[in-house]
């Protein structure tokens, strides 16, 4: 059973991380590229579209996960995969989930709250492009870290 949930969370923590390293190596610089307004309507586009079944279950699916692992390493300790086990469900709950909601998410819905057309979205786009991205780098690099530490514990 525990090698089934380590694998589960190093696949979904990995394709969570792959969606989330596209959006910092690429996605986001293209759409800084454009004029604010039509950036800032693309951003909105993609904010909305994101939001299905499909991603939402990988998404939140492996956070449930990863509390499992926390809970599993906890009450279950052992020394050579434990802490492994441990680190990957911190990493996933804290640094994907937990930053999302409480850094990502606010901005996405500050920006839906814009008409892009306006001159206030085409300020706060300028904003949110840089804040946005930087904490997107933080939970790319904690979804990756994840996914390396579930596959350390399923070596262990």
């Amino acid at each position: 059973m525990l090698q089934a949930l380590l694998l589960l969370v190093c696949v979904g923590a990995g394709t969570v991380g792959g969606l989330f390293f596209a959006f910092s190596t690429s996605v986001m610089k293209a759409l800084g590229q454009l004029p604010p307004q039509q950036g800032a309507a693309a951003m909105q586009r993609i904010n909305a579209v994101i939001l299905n079944p499909l991603f939402l279950a990988v998404f939140m699916g492996t956070s449930l996960l990863a509390v499992v692992c926390v809970a599993t390493a906890l009450l279950h300790w052992s020394p050579t995969r434990s802490p492994w086990t441990l680190a990957a469900g911190l990493l996933y709950v804290l640094g994907s989930f937990f930053v999302t909601a409480a850094f990502n998410v606010p901005r996405n819905q500050r920006l839906a709250s814009l008409d892009a057309q306006s001159s206030e979205a085409a300020a706060y786009w300028q904003v949110y492009l840089q804040e946005w991205t930087a904490w997107n780098h933080v939970r790319t690099a904690a979804s990756l870290a994840c996914a390396a530490c579930a596959a350390m514990a399923l070596a262990s």
